[in-house]
């Protein structure tokens, strides 16, 4: 890894911002998937929750283009599993949910821990994840289509919660836990005996603060085995 890669890894994982997320209510399309974690990583959240639809749950990569990488897909059988996740750690619930109550997308503070719960391709949200939302917000629409699609409606709310926490200056500061972002850096250093590790169920060998290898010549060995 080159010094200015290596630099360029650091800042972007200490802008990442732990107390904001995205919760995707059974989003079955696996390109409107993608795209979710793909707009996850451009304004720097670390964790995305994902609930299950009814059918196989399946990633798709093609839109992302390893932004996956740097987004942890937490999966989830149930809302309420998801629910408790985010509540656990503080967070309010903004539902993307066109009623009666709903506020513009503009009009919400998103410098507070929060999770944006966006719901499935045309049935939207359910009404389980309606009453566990602290408030619905909506993007006002000026066509004839009541609502955008799913991923592109989450990239517009999850830009202006970027624009609000830059201003109030939170990707100023360095809020990630060290052991995240070490492992950050051994996965980026080592691809191969990080993918080699997680396919063999393998613990990942010890990594100082940086991702380096404390003992480069194990390593050796552990690859020269699998070869």
């Amino acid at each position: 890894m080159t010094p200015e890669r290596e630099q360029r890894l650091l800042q972007v994982l200490r802008r990442r911002q732990p107390d904001l997320t995205l919760i995707a209510d059974k989003v079955h399309k696996p390109r409107n998937m993608a795209a979710l974690v793909r707009n996850c990583d451009a304004v720097g959240i670390p964790k995305m929750h994902v609930v299950k639809p009814d059918h196989e749950y399946r990633r798709y990569r093609g839109t992302s283009r390893g932004s996956d990488r740097w987004v942890e897909s937490v999966v989830h059988s149930t809302l309420s599993e998801a629910v408790d996740a985010v509540r656990d750690q503080g967070m309010k619930i903004y539902a993307a949910h066109l009623s009666d109550s709903a506020v513009d997308f503009h009009e919400v503070d998103y410098t507070v821990p929060c999770a944006i719960l966006m719901g499935a391709e045309k049935a939207g949200i359910s009404e389980e994840a309606a009453q566990a939302a602290d408030l619905h917000i909506t993007v006002p629409m000026m066509g004839m289509v009541e609502s955008l699609n799913v991923s592109t409606a989450a990239g517009i709310i999850l830009i202006e919660a970027q624009r609000q926490r830059k201003l109030a200056g939170l990707y100023e500061l360095d809020r990630m836990p060290a052991e995240v972002i070490a492992r950050h850096m051994f996965e980026s250093r080592y691809q191969k005996i990080a993918t080699y590790c997680l396919t063999a169920g393998l613990p990942y060998p010890e990594y100082d603060e940086m991702g380096e290898l404390l003992d480069p010549e194990a390593c050796k060995a552990l690859l020269a085995q699998r070869a």
